[in-house]
């Protein structure tokens, strides 16, 4: 299976614990390229239509529709949680995530 950094693929996250961000959703592969093509795993982020006014979550519209990138909810997952193709998210919301997550954990 080919994936990419910065597609946005429909993913199964069930089954989770607590407060982990649940159902299946378009999330984003964030993950570098060399890694996806070699690993069985990739590194996603959850997409939420709520929008909340935290520090950890980047605004974003995809396909028509307003969200947010759940930065605080990133996960490793087997690529067999990967449903479907969405599409990709644009180089600004892309820049934008990467540095929410290099402030995020400096």
């Amino acid at each position: 299976m080919v994936v990419l950094k910065k597609e946005v693929w429909l993913t199964i996250l069930e089954p989770t614990i607590g407060s982990e961000i649940n159902k299946t959703r378009p999330c984003v592969v964030i993950s570098p390229d060399i890694a996806n093509k070699y690993k069985d795993s990739v590194i996603i982020v959850p997409l939420t239509s709520t929008k909340r006014n935290y520090p950890s979550r980047v605004d974003c519209e995809f396909k028509n529709k307003e969200g947010q990138i759940v930065i605080d909810q990133i996960r490793t997952i087997d690529k067999s949680r990967l449903v479907k193709k969405l599409g990709t998210i644009d180089d600004e919301t892309s820049d934008k995530v990467y540095e929410i997550i290099k402030i995020y954990f400096k």
